[in-house]
């Protein structure tokens, strides 16, 4: 299939959308008393910092709500605005966040239902407006409701755009996609489906086990039962893997994504050399700016003296995931946490593991002054980190006053 054709040939019509409607300044409005925050406009205001009591907040100088976040969010409230009586669908969760979510079921905004691992597109009937959410959506499912003829209002992030349109360069040069992501992570899929051959690599160690194949050659059915999930259809890794281009999947930790390509580029100028090695090997830039900056801060947050660090998010953000990893590198206790609702009763959290696990931890809340480090990832309103802070400054209040 000619994906670049169909996109070309799907944004042509006049059923698609991917601008708005002309309702921003009126959602804007709603979104700013919905989601953002007075406390910590205080604390930015504050140079990131605020003291209450015998509490210390650090926030993180880049965190929550990125651009590309708060445009799909801004879009879906737009539609709904713009459609008051039609059917409305989200092919996914909008961006991975609960409460966000949470609001659109409320404005009567319904979700693909998933059977046994697939989503059932049965229940959209033609005319069915149907939201595509910020990790963008599958070509399949995009040609399936344009010839069902939906409305489709497109609200993917350019920068996830930005990576189809580096595999649709690799696929045109006959270069394999190699991808820095999970291969069943929503943005991944959608990725994955504008690529020709293309194979999926979770880490490091995973690259360099591909690296390691291509200059000396392994046990191929070894290679295809370890990729069985995360390679394309017929993938060849003694006929597939001589040509190779490097995209990621944007929520991806920035610095694995540059040590898989250098990894990448030095094995294939250790295969070919260097007269050949553009012919074997492609890199573009498809980092996003946003995961960087917020991964960026991270890792100038944990340079401060803190007892324990919080990070918000959505338990399946990958962004947010990748954000903890960074404070469980350092050995800086740390609680990954989706809303404020994960915190008591008491002095006691329940978290997520960097395992993907559920663990409650007591008394997590040490007594005396302490110091906190606060982020949150890309889909997490203020709103939502402004109740995590108060709810600590609360537990810590009433701590003080139990052992006056």
């Amino acid at each position: 299939m000619d994906t670049k054709a169909f996109k070309r040939s799907l944004q042509h019509s006049e059923n698609y959308h991917r601008k708005g409607f002309g309702h921003q300044a009126e959602v804007a409005t709603q979104l700013q008393s919905e989601y953002q925050s007075n406390l910590v406009q205080e604390i930015r205001d504050n140079n990131y910092t605020l003291q209450q009591g015998d509490v210390t907040i650090y926030l993180a100088k880049a965190f929550g709500f990125c651009w590309g976040v708060e445009r799909a969010v801004a879009m879906a409230y737009e539609t709904r605005q713009h459609f008051p009586q039609e059917r409305i669908w989200i092919t996914n969760e909008i961006i991975h966040n609960p409460s966000v979510n949470q609001r659109l079921r409320e404005m009567q905004v319904g979700f693909i239902p998933v059977e046994n691992g697939k989503k059932d597109f049965s229940i959209v009937e033609s005319g069915d407006v149907v939201i595509l959410p910020a990790f963008g959506a599958s070509v399949q499912e995009m040609q399936l409701l344009n010839d069902k003829s939906c409305t489709i209002v497109d609200t993917t992030c350019p920068w996830v755009s930005k990576v189809w349109n580096t595999v649709e360069k690799h696929k045109k040069g006959e270069y394999t996609s190699i991808i820095h992501g999970k291969y069943n992570h929503e943005e991944t899929l959608a990725t994955s489906s504008f690529a020709g051959k293309y194979l999926i690599v979770l880490n490091l160690a995973q690259a360099e086990y591909v690296a390691n194949y291509i200059l000396n050659g392994g046990d191929k059915n070894e290679f295809l039962a370890k990729f069985s999930r995360a390679c394309s259809t017929g993938f060849d890794p003694e006929r597939d893997l001589e040509r190779v281009g490097i995209a990621n999947q944007t929520t991806m930790l920035k610095s694995e994504t540059e040590q898989i390509g250098k990894l990448f580029e030095r094995t294939m100028l250790q295969k070919y050399g260097p007269i050949e090695l553009n012919d074997h090997f492609q890199s573009f830039n498809t980092i996003c700016d946003a995961t960087q900056e917020r991964q960026d801060a991270m890792f100038e947050l944990v340079e401060e003296k803190l007892d324990l660090i919080v990070v918000i998010g959505g338990f399946n953000s990958s962004n947010t995931t990748h954000l903890q990893e960074i404070a469980v590198e350092r050995e800086i206790p740390s609680y990954h946490i989706d809303s404020n609702d994960r915190i008591g009763p008491g002095n006691r959290v329940e978290h997520r593991q960097l395992s993907g696990d559920l663990a409650v931890t007591e008394n997590w809340l040490p007594e005396g002054a302490i110091a906190i480090g606060i982020t949150s990832g890309a889909s997490t309103p203020d709103k939502v980190v402004a109740d995590v802070v108060q709810k600590i400054f609360d537990i810590k209040l009433s701590l003080a006053t139990k052992y006056r």
